[in-house]
């Protein structure tokens, strides 16, 4: 398996791993009934800080998730998989692992500058395959 896929992979625990205090913390706030019912209407009470914050990093990774996915498919399916793009790969994933708690922690301005760098590194992997 290529560096980039091996990332790839990675960050796809990571998003599962985020939704797990995510999930307890939000299921705990708003109980089983509104979070296991159709959710027709919004909960009667907001999420707290912290399940708030890990629920937006989510949504966020899933985001970030797409471009990635599309930008190792092309490295990987175009055969263009080079030390460059397994870099860019970790780099990714490495961001990815800061934000959580980056975001959780509200840590700024650093939580914007992490995303840049796996955006960044994201954007590069796609360019890269272009060359």
């Amino acid at each position: 398996m290529t560096a980039e896929l091996t990332a790839l992979c990675l960050a796809g625990l990571l998003q599962a791993l985020t939704f797990l205090p995510f999930a307890l913390l939000a299921n705990m706030e708003l109980g089983y009934k509104w979070t296991t019912g159709p959710r027709d209407e919004p909960p009667n009470q907001p999420l707290s800080t912290v399940p708030g914050r890990l629920q937006r990093a989510l949504n966020n990774h899933f985001e970030g998730l797409i471009l990635f996915t599309l930008a190792v498919v092309v490295v990987t399916l175009g055969g263009q998989s080079t030390g460059f793009t397994a870099a860019m790969a970790w780099i990714y994933l490495a961001a990815r692992i800061l934000y959580v708690p980056a975001y959780v922690l509200g840590w700024r301005p650093w939580r914007s500058a992490i995303w840049a760098a796996g955006f960044v590194a994201t954007v590069a992997m796609l360019l890269a395959a272009l060359v």
